[in-house]
């Protein structure tokens, strides 16, 4: 397949650049999905329900995917580097003043706030860094980067739940703040903007609207964020984020619960994250590389598609709990694997899109408005799947609403597939 810009160069630290947006991603996704190994602890603590507890997790992703437009402002402005290495430090500060809260409303400002706002600062501008790196190879690029968020989601709720198993969970939780200290602001440290006279030149700045203002003389190509808000391709793209949200993240607050009422012993339920983490890392790296030849779009719509598919197995492991027990861990097992490997490529796909559609020049600014149609969900879809399952026992409704959330969300991803974002490998 013959590159649309055969001559664009890709430099040797654009890959440098990606793999300290995957050691950071790892960090930050590792902490907040970690919240799994602390849902026990938290409830015992301090004589939560699990709504409650829930919330903890929701506050915490309504706000760096709210804020997340912030981060990518700030970075936009400043630079990645300084922008990413605060949002470290800030993830750091809200572990410590978790292993010294003394009620629930404390860990709601500290894990809930504190993180959020931390995650807020790394998220966007860590992944917007990439993409202008790249031409040929962006989906590629974005799928390994992304892959970071599987790797921590894999391996950091599994280092935390063995530091539970051998230390109060006040003293686990100062351990991954030194990790943070250490390996995030390392991480953070090696991004680096992209040199405008070597950026790659953005494929979609001509998709996203014939007759639109040409960038700025020494600003990278594409369009401002004021002229991407002016395109229905980032509406269609934005409702299919807002729908998509609540099937994305009630898995990660409830399914290690969900395997616990079955009768599965707590490291193996915690570990149903871990397998989520792996599916996500299949995911990215083969989404992201398959994208780029059977169009970003198309392959969105199919990941979406394959999110809502998945719950079936979740579905059926609900409704054999009660007669198999700990049997039922092969279904939850192969559900972790199964929608993990949706929710990897999704999150893979939508930044590539973005530089595809709008490109580089808001281009962490683009990504972190889009992001904010996650907020409502991340919030109210693990905090209503708890109130649920309280009220009623189960999680049979939570498990039929995210399959048909998932269906309006297909249909909103087909919106943005256009002849051009379908065709040649250029979604």
């Amino acid at each position: 397949m013959t590159p649309e810009h055969p001559t664009a160069q890709e430099p040797p630290y654009a890959w440098v650049v990606v793999w300290a947006c995957f050691g950071s991603l790892a960090v930050i996704f590792g902490v907040a999905y970690s919240f799994a190994a602390f849902f026990e602890s938290f409830a015992r603590e301090f004589d939560a329900q699990r709504a409650d507890v829930s919330l903890v997790f929701g506050l915490c992703g309504l706000i760096y995917f709210v804020l997340g437009v912030g981060g990518g402002l700030l970075a936009d402005r400043f630079g990645p580097r300084v922008t990413c290495v605060s949002g470290m430090v800030l993830i750091a500060t809200g572990l410590l003043g978790t292993s010294l809260s003394g009620s629930m409303g404390a860990v709601y400002l500290s894990y809930g706030v504190c993180i959020g706002l931390g995650i807020a600062l790394v998220y966007t501008p860590a992944i917007g860094c990439v993409q202008p790196w790249f031409t040929r190879r962006r989906g590629l690029a974005s799928g390994i980067a992304s892959a970071g968020i599987g790797a921590g989601t894999l391996v950091v709720p599994l280092v935390a739940s063995a530091l539970i198993a051998a230390l109060p969970w006040r003293d686990a939780m100062r351990l991954m703040a030194l990790g943070v200290l250490v390996l995030g602001v390392g991480c953070a440290w090696l991004m680096r903007r992209v040199p405008v006279a070597s950026a790659p030149l953005a494929s979609a700045s001509a998709s996203a609207g014939a007759g639109a203002p040409r960038a700025a003389v020494n600003a990278p190509p594409g369009l401002t964020l004021r002229e991407t808000l002016r395109q229905r391709s980032f509406w269609w793209l934005y409702a299919a984020t807002v729908l998509a949200a609540p099937t994305m993240f009630v898995p990660f607050a409830h399914v290690s619960a969900a395997a616990r009422d079955a009768g599965i012993d707590n490291a193996a339920a915690v570990g149903l994250v871990g397998l989520i983490g792996i599916g996500s890392l299949v995911g990215r790296f083969a989404i992201g590389a398959l994208a780029d030849r059977l169009g970003r779009g198309l392959t969105l719509v199919l990941m979406q598609v394959s999110m809502g598919a998945s719950y079936l197995l979740w579905g059926a492991s609900a409704a054999l709990g009660g007669s198999l027990g700990a049997g039922t861990y092969p279904l939850f097992a192969l559900f972790a694997l199964w929608f993990g490997l949706s929710y990897g490529g999704i999150v893979s796909l939508l930044p590539a899109l973005c530089m595809d559609l709008f490109g580089a020049r808001a281009l962490a600014s683009v990504i972190g408005t889009l992001y904010s149609g996650a907020a409502l969900g991340n919030l109210l879809g693990p905090v209503l799947a708890g109130r649920a399952f309280d009220q009623l026992g189960g999680y049979g409704l939570v498990i039929g609403v995210g399959m048909a959330l998932s269906v309006l969300a297909t249909v909103a991803s087909a919106r943005v597939v256009t002849p051009r974002a379908g065709a040649g490998g250029r979604g």
